[in-house]
């Protein structure tokens, strides 16, 4: 038996000393099959977990299923994993464009950040699912409780937010509103530690923890090119020789521009546009040319 500690509000804070039985986790729904849908997807496989991916895009499945290929065949060759742990993988996923085929225990959302898209997929999932059927937005911004309140099953909604590559970053947040039952977040937490992740369980506020915290990272470096005290690749040179694993703009390369200028907004806005949290004009500039980083193989560097 596991405890777990829920800091449910300043004043109250609520100790649960029993986990759900997993055994009824039987599939799991990602919708969506962008990068993030897609390593989620792969986690959800590799932990055993029989897993359907959806995308409205029969193009993005394509190549969603030829990445996670590709993914497990590099593991095998670096012996991460046996040649039985591919095939296994590889069986437990498939793939549909028919919102109809996306019925499971848990359904994990990672489609675009788009608060209307998100509230509408989940009601039409509500809908032909089981009551007991558990809703995770893997959103980076948006509030997760005003997409939880505009559903017909808030009790069953929470963030689940994992990190680019969701493969191999560990950590998960699971992130909670007032109206979250007790049982969605037991179940969200065993979920993430039986795919091998690091739950951290934080309350819905602008950014979360990570991306709260992590805009000064990205922020003050800017400004720094910005103002023409330092160059970008002298930057990331620094703060990686000081023990980051990537500098900001190889960050923000990797992320996507677009998402972490979008990101960069949400989080100003919601408290209140303090200067010090100010979105980048010179980001700005670059997210409007096109330019978003990995994925149009350019950003601050090219690819």
């Amino acid at each position: 038996m596991q405890s777990l500690l829920i800091r449910v509000s300043k004043q109250f804070v609520l100790y649960i000393c029993t986990m759900p039985d997993f055994k009824n986790i039987e599939a799991i729904c990602v919708c969506g099959a962008g990068t993030m849908g897609s390593g989620i997807a792969q986690v959800a496989a590799q932990s055993g977990y029989n897993t359907i991916q959806f995308d409205v895009s029969e193009a993005m499945l394509q190549k969603s299923k030829a990445g996670i290929t590709a993914s497990l065949q590099k593991l095998l060759e670096k012996n991460k994993i046996t040649g039985e742990e591919q095939n296994q993988t590889l069986s437990r996923l498939s793939f549909t464009n028919k919102i109809e085929d996306c019925k499971a225990n848990v359904v994990i959302e990672a489609i675009i950040e788009n608060k209307e898209a998100k509230i509408d997929l989940f009601n039409q999932l509500a809908f032909i699912n089981s009551p007991d059927t558990i809703f995770a937005t893997n959103t980076s911004s948006i509030s997760v409780t005003q997409i939880a309140n505009s559903t017909s099953v808030a009790s069953r909604v929470a963030g689940m937010h994992f990190f680019n590559p969701a493969p191999l970053m560990r950590l998960v947040e699971i992130v909670t509103t007032e109206n979250t039952s007790i049982e969605t977040i037991e179940t969200l937490v065993s979920l993430a530690k039986q795919m091998g992740k690091i739950p951290v369980i934080c309350k819905d506020a602008p950014g979360f923890i990570v991306n709260r915290v992590a805009r000064h990272y990205y922020l003050e470096a800017l400004k720094l090119v910005e103002n023409g005290i330092a160059d970008i690749e002298s930057i990331d040179v620094i703060m990686e020789a000081t023990g980051f694993k990537m500098g900001p703009f190889k960050l923000m390369d990797l992320i996507g521009l677009d998402i972490n200028y979008s990101v960069s907004n949400i989080v100003w806005k919601a408290l209140g546009k303090p200067e010090r949290l100010q979105p980048s004009k010179l980001q700005k500039e670059i997210v409007e040319k096109g330019e978003l980083g990995r994925k149009t193989a350019k950003g601050f560097y090219k690819y």
